[in-house]
C-alpha cells in the first residue's frame, strides 16, 4: 500500500524534480548532478508519518544527505534554501545507508 500520491501523479513528479534543482541550485551543484529525492514512511513514536530523504554528491565524489520532516509534496525552497554552511554541515552521520 502506498501512503500519499501515487507515484506517477504529475504533483508529485513536479514536486521530486523542484526538490532536485532546489538542492542544485542551493548547493552550487552541476545540473547534470545526481541528486536523490525520497518520500520515507516513520514508525517511529513522534516521527511525522512522511519524511522526505535527499542525498546527493558533490564534485569530490563525497554524499551528502538531509532528511526534511514532511511529505514530499509541501516541501518549499525555503526548507531547503534556509541550510547554511557547506554540504557537510548537514549530512547525519548516524545514517549508514542513503
Amino acid at each position: 500500500m502506498l501512503i500519499g500520491q501515487p507515484r506517477q501523479a504529475p504533483a508529485f513528479l513536479a514536486a521530486l524534480e523542484s526538490v532536485q534543482g532546489w538542492t542544485r541550485r542551493r548547493f552550487k551543484l552541476k545540473p547534470e548532478a545526481a541528486v536523490l529525492v525520497s518520500e520515507m514512511a516513520c514508525r517511529l513514536p513522534g516521527c511525522p508519518p512522511l519524511e522526505t530523504v535527499v542525498a546527493f554528491w558533490t564534485e569530490d565524489e563525497q554524499r551528502h544527505q538531509f532528511k526534511l520532516y514532511k511529505p514530499l509534496l509541501d516541501v518549499t525552497y525555503d526548507d531547503i534554501g534556509w541550510l547554511i554552511g557547506s554540504p557537510a554541515s548537514h549530512d547525519n552521520s548516524s545514517w549508514d545507508c542513503c
